[in-house]
């Protein structure tokens, strides 16, 4: 009797509070962030509120972090921030260095206590009068380890996964494997492929992300991907007419996996803090006198810096091809503050009215100027997302984490980029020489007009994918009816 009333209860409950735990790094947080938001707004209205529990690394810098993800949510009164305190004891960073994946699993392992402790606060201050009810948790999933919490207070544990359905195929395949087989990969295989669920291709051995290939980041690896089947869904940001194999693959629920939801594209339109209004304003008046898709952008993401010498390949190759050109370079402040010190000599003399340099770039307006005529990309997801929204052609160039995988999958399995290079791994200290990058770039601004008439299509049906009854709109609304 009794417990009917509360079910009774719980079913008149409306509205829903999520409560969202993301990985502090910037295309993790913009893309967390954007998804709240389209939640927060979706029509009809079910979700009233979304708590962000922000948590942060001991080597990335947390005052800048927690007032600029403020600023992002500063005109959306029903999403909260709140921050938890200082993990005790953190992991070394010598296992950061030698096996960053291992590292950030053990770290948010030791998160435990502190999530808990969060979650029995923000429950203990409803009552059952309240209309609103905690509904459930959506962890990145790096942060899967937090399934157990969410089991101890009985809300059910939804994954966003800020990577592609491709992606997720990879993610299905690794437990089975490492049942079968147990040892990392090895990278000395050559041309070795492998047949991951939802491509239509085998995919190469050696453009899996590299952590595979050392044995603490590779049983990190299987442990999270052993964990999603636990989840109560399955948030991807991408579309169904992106990768309809990748989709159409997990609509069947292979092995009772939990159902998966389409939910992009998110676009993170705003990616600095303390965002410098006069460079956006700087680059989007030389962009606005450029002839249209007459510019080649360059820009490799936020997390790494080039080495020097690399620098001076990509100059070298920008003054053979003699296309326009914007340049954005991120380097480390500490060691160059100013992104021209780190130019050749005389190279913005040598190019002199052809392009411009600038440190951070604003990304999506970028993509989105019709002076854009092609991108050189570290084919981050986001990054791929953002291009293919706007129609421009990528040439791939993968620095980390799971960019390798990115590259094949637009170029090998949904033919909408150019091939640089694939396989091509930050961390190795490889020199891309000039010849090859000026290449590239003449093969993508020529262009093919029939990559570029695919390429229109795809960028309409992003932009229809979250229009009101599209497929990622629809997707949405399942999620939220679920709850």
């Amino acid at each position: 009797m009794f417990l009917g009333k509360i079910a009774r209860r719980m079913e008149e409950k409306q509205e829903a509070e999520l409560i969202f735990i993301p990985f502090p790094i910037p295309g993790h947080m913009l893309a967390t962030i954007e998804l709240a938001k389209r939640l927060i707004n979706h029509k009809p209205r079910r979700i009233h509120t979304i708590t962000i529990l922000h948590w942060s690394l001991p080597f990335l810098p947390q005052s800048d972090t927690i007032s600029f993800l403020k600023s992002l949510i500063q005109t959306e009164s029903r999403i909260r921030l709140v921050t938890l305190p200082d993990v005790p004891n953190p992991p070394p960073m010598e296992l950061f260095v030698k096996a960053s994946e291992s590292y950030i699993l053990e770290f948010v392992k030791k998160m435990v206590p502190l999530v808990k402790k969060a979650l029995s606060t923000l429950l203990s201050s409803r009552d059952e009068s309240d209309s609103v009810r905690v509904a459930g948790l959506v962890l990145d999933f790096f942060c899967v380890p937090l399934i157990d919490v969410g089991n101890e207070f009985n809300l059910p544990s939804y994954i966003f996964l800020t990577c592609s359905a491709s992606f997720l195929g990879m993610m299905k395949y690794l437990p089975e494997r490492h049942r079968k087989i147990k040892p990392e990969f090895n990278r000395s295989s050559g041309e070795e492929t492998i047949p991951v669920p939802g491509f239509v291709n085998s995919v190469p051995v050696k453009v899996l992300p590299p952590g595979l290939f050392m044995r603490e980041s590779y049983e990190a690896w299987v442990e999270m991907a052993e964990r999603f089947p636990e989840a109560k869904g399955i948030l991807v940001n991408s579309f169904e007419s992106l990768e309809r194999n990748a989709f159409d693959y997990f609509d069947h629920r292979p092995d009772n996996y939990p159902p998966v939801y389409p939910i992009g594209p998110i676009l993170c339109s705003n990616d600095r803090p303390n965002l410098d209004l006069s460079e956006r304003d700087r680059i989007l008046r030389w962009l606005d006198d450029q002839p249209e898709s007459s510019v080649v952008f360059f820009c490799f993401g936020s997390l790494k810096s080039l080495a020097a010498s690399q620098i001076k390949e990509i100059a070298q190759a920008i003054e053979l091809v003699g296309f326009r050109f914007l340049w954005s370079i991120r380097t480390d402040p500490n060691e160059y503050p100013n992104p021209y010190e780190i130019l050749p000599d005389g190279f913005m003399n040598r190019v002199m009215g052809l392009g411009l340099v600038c440190g951070w770039a604003p990304q999506v307006e970028i993509l989105a100027h019709k002076a854009i005529g092609g991108f050189v990309s570290h084919c981050g997801w986001n990054s791929i997302l953002e291009s293919l929204r706007f129609g421009v052609p990528i040439a791939t160039w993968p620095m980390y984490a799971e960019q390798q995988l990115n590259a094949f999958t637009i170029v090998k399995e949904l033919g909408l980029a150019l091939e640089m290079r694939l396989d091509y791994v930050w961390a190795h200290g490889e020199i891309v020489k000039a010849d090859e990058i000026a290449g590239a770039v003449r093969s993508l601004m020529d262009g093919e007009d029939v990559r570029r008439r695919k390429l229109k299509e795809i960028a309409e049906a992003a932009k229809e994918a979250v229009m009101d009854g599209g497929s990622s709109f629809v997707a949405v609304k399942r999620f939220i009816d679920g709850l």
